[in-house]
């Protein structure tokens, strides 16, 4: 009774007891509370595996397959996670900073208060993802999607990208736009400007205008 799962996978009963190692098979397992950073959990089907409170720190998840994962207050800092997908994970308060990330997808994920500064995220997917509070500090977002994602309250300053980046139907209220070029960005209006946070560096598509809101009050929170 095989069924296909991410990159080709096939889904059997999973070895929930199995040591770290490259295709790995941890899907619907608890390894919550665990000491992991470092492991080499390349291609493994990790779906629904519950990883709470777990460090994952430099781990190297390429193409791992961690759909519907359970990664709140998870700490990801470091990991090596190319074209991996998180489609569907639940990550609250999750560290991910410093991760390398470029390709995969957080597809309609929960990553509310989500650390993602210094993160490597070119041509990532944040499609419908919850992105409330998440900080991209640093983060490298060129050709990174956001297309109908909540970004309310995320911090998007100081983030690096060029070129294109998509915010199509994107929710920006109170988003911290400070000091971005966002002259090639796609998908932008301006009610979502209108309603994002940002100052007189900002740079935004032609025929945007800054609103006279701005600059936004600090965000003590």
């Amino acid at each position: 009774m095989a069924a296909l799962t991410f990159a080709g996978h096939a889904q059997n009963a999973a070895d929930c007891k199995s040591s770290t190692g490259p295709e790995t098979d941890w899907h619907d397992c608890n390894k919550r509370q665990l000491m992991l950073g470092g492991s080499d959990l390349q291609g493994s089907n990790l779906a629904s595996t519950d990883f709470t409170l777990t460090d994952l720190r430099r781990a190297m998840l390429r193409s791992a397959n961690l759909e519907k994962a359970t990664l709140v207050r998870a700490s990801l800092a470091g990991a090596v996670a190319d074209k991996a997908n998180f489609t569907r994970v639940e990550a609250y308060r999750g560290n991910f900073s410093g991760i390398s990330a470029e390709g995969a997808s957080f597809v309609s994920s929960e990553l509310q208060r989500t650390d993602f500064t210094r993160a490597r995220l070119t041509g990532a997917d944040f499609e419908k993802a919850e992105l409330g509070r998440a900080d991209f500090t640093e983060a490298v977002l060129t050709g990174t999607k956001f297309s109908m994602a909540n970004l309310s309250r995320a911090k998007l300053s100081g983030a690096i990208f060029e070129g294109p980046i998509d915010f199509d139907r994107a929710f920006l209220f109170l988003t911290r736009i400070e000091g971005l070029d966002l002259s090639a960005a796609t998908g932008l209006e301006q009610a979502q400007i209108d309603l994002a946070c940002g100052d007189a560096s900002t740079k935004l598509p032609a025929g945007l205008s800054a609103p006279a809101k701005w600059p936004c009050p600090a965000d003590d929170d």
